[in-house]
């Protein structure tokens, strides 16, 4: 016996205001937290199930709970988690535990592990929620201390929403996301405007079933694929038709995967963001520690909670410090 004990829970995390895109508007975040105990040590993920993806709170905790005896008798290993559970929100919260885990009882951080770069401090978006034009350039203005900013687009008048915040922070990085909001016909009127608005990205223009809809398009702003993109399975096929694809834990299924996912973009050429779902310090710090290898990083969770968990990951505007070791990892 390895004398492993679990503990299972879901959390609330209010949002501060609201949290809008194309598909919804919400004010809290919801997520799951297991922690895994071992000789005196703790091992700790979160997740976050997504509707979009087929995924629920309830559906997530019953994963867990199914493999509950695997994980207490120690025959659950992250190696064997990869075949027993699909890419999604369950076994990020499982890989990223039992990465922490590990970290802890061998007294060696995850980067060390997973023989990556020494952490250092990262620049991150700071996102901007879908609303008028006038109300998103005020956002802007009141992060205009922010570098970075992603804006949330919609469909109709996003254009105005872009040129508004452009003119309200002309000094600003802007990238966009539509999350999966426009057609054919919008995302090649769209274009060129982007572009003579400094616009550096345009995450998923189309529904992630219509990609083959890109080919014979052209490119004003790169793109790069967000719903699209899951695992190193799905690589091949957005790989020829967009230019980044945003790596995010709770599609890769944990940072075991987002690591292979990540080598395998490097080798086809594919540029690389590291993004987040909304959730607190604990979702970001295993992306933290993959994001020394993106050239886009979008970690701001935290910064769009009422409050986070103590202790969390330290942002300085938004310049995000490594995480803590008592956070994770």
């Amino acid at each position: 016996m390895s004398g492993r004990r679990v503990i299972l829970r879901e959390e609330v995390w209010a949002i501060s205001g609201a949290f809008t895109i194309s598909r919804g508007r919400r004010s809290a975040a919801k997520v799951v937290m297991i922690e895994i105990h071992e000789g005196g040590a703790r091992g700790r993920g979160e997740c976050v199930p997504y509707r979009r993806y087929g995924e629920t709170l309830e559906g997530t905790i019953a994963q867990i709970e199914e493999l509950r005896p695997a994980i207490e008798n120690g025959t659950l290993s992250r190696q064997s988690l990869q075949h027993l559970l699909p890419p999604g929100a369950t076994r990020n919260a499982l890989d990223c535990a039992l990465w922490d885990l590990e970290a802890k009882l061998t007294e060696r951080p995850v980067w060390k592990l997973a023989g990556l770069p020494e952490p250092k401090p990262l620049v991150t978006a700071y996102t901007i929620s879908l609303d008028e034009p006038e109300v998103m350039a005020e956002q802007a203005v009141e992060h205009r201390s922010k570098s970075l900013l992603k804006l949330k687009l919609g469909g109709v008048d996003d254009i105005a929403r872009v040129r508004a915040v452009r003119d309200a922070v002309p000094e600003a990085t802007i990238i966009v996301d539509a999350n999966e909001a426009w057609t054919p016909v919008m995302y090649a009127e769209n274009g060129a405007e982007l572009a003579r608005l400094g616009v550096r990205l345009v995450e998923q223009p189309l529904p992630a079933d219509s990609d083959h809809l890109l080919d014979g398009l052209g490119r004003s702003v790169p793109v790069c694929a967000d719903e699209s993109c899951h695992g190193v399975d799905t690589l091949a096929q957005v790989a020829r038709r967009y230019d980044y694809i945003n790596i995010k834990l709770d599609k890769t299924g944990g940072l075991t995967e987002a690591l292979h996912l990540a080598a395998a973009a490097h080798q086809a050429g594919v540029g690389i963001m590291v993004g987040c779902m909304v959730g607190t310090s604990l979702g970001m710090a295993p992306a933290f520690f993959l994001a020394g290898l993106a050239q886009i990083v979008d970690l701001d969770g935290p910064l769009l909670l009422a409050e986070d968990r103590v202790p969390g990951i330290d942002y300085q505007q938004n310049k995000m410090q490594p995480p803590p070791p008592e956070l994770w990892g």
